[in-house]
């Protein structure tokens, strides 16, 4: 008999995993989207501690993101502004350029808690304004990272000539 998705979880069944890179970058996600059998729609539960943020400033070319906070306050970076944020706040993160890049950073004393809902197209381009580079993605599925697609994150300034390597004969 196949596996049937329930289409219902509570945030507390959520197995949360680290995720993180030194001392700015740490929190716990859980994937929900895939576990409730959402398919064009992604959800994740963040949990972000005291001083930290999860994901750097970035702005995404085609998905669209929202945010919900359930618990805490911090800021909201987008574009070149900064908005305080509490539980009940409800945050966009359109699709576009270096002008709606966006991150959560936890500036309060206690935990952070969102949900962070989001459009799942097959092909994405990221943008990170602060460290210069870009992120590419084409049938790159995140529940099954080695399952095949494309994931490349590079820099404007390296790239290659449209006819490298190409054989002109």
């Amino acid at each position: 008999m196949p596996d049937k998705t329930k289409p219902i979880v509570n945030i507390d069944e959520l197995d949360l995993n680290d995720f993180g890179h030194g001392d700015a970058f740490a929190a716990k996600l859980g994937r929900i989207g895939d576990r409730i059998g959402a398919k064009a729609m992604g959800a994740m539960l963040i949990v972000v501690e005291p001083g930290k943020r999860a994901f750097p400033f970035h702005v995404h070319h085609v998905t669209e993101e929202m945010f919900v906070i359930l618990e805490g306050t911090g800021e909201y970076r987008f574009g070149e502004e900064t908005y305080p944020i509490r539980a009940g706040d409800v945050l966009a993160a359109p699709a576009g350029g270096p002008e709606v890049a966006h991150q959560i950073v936890n500036t309060g004393s206690e935990t952070l808690k969102y949900l962070g809902l989001s459009t799942r197209p097959g092909t994405e381009v990221v943008e990170y304004p602060d460290s210069n580079k870009f992120a590419v993605m084409s049938r790159f599925d995140w529940s099954n990272p080695a399952g095949g697609g494309i994931r490349y994150v590079g820099r404007t300034d390296t790239g290659l000539d449209y006819w490298d390597g190409e054989d002109g004969d």
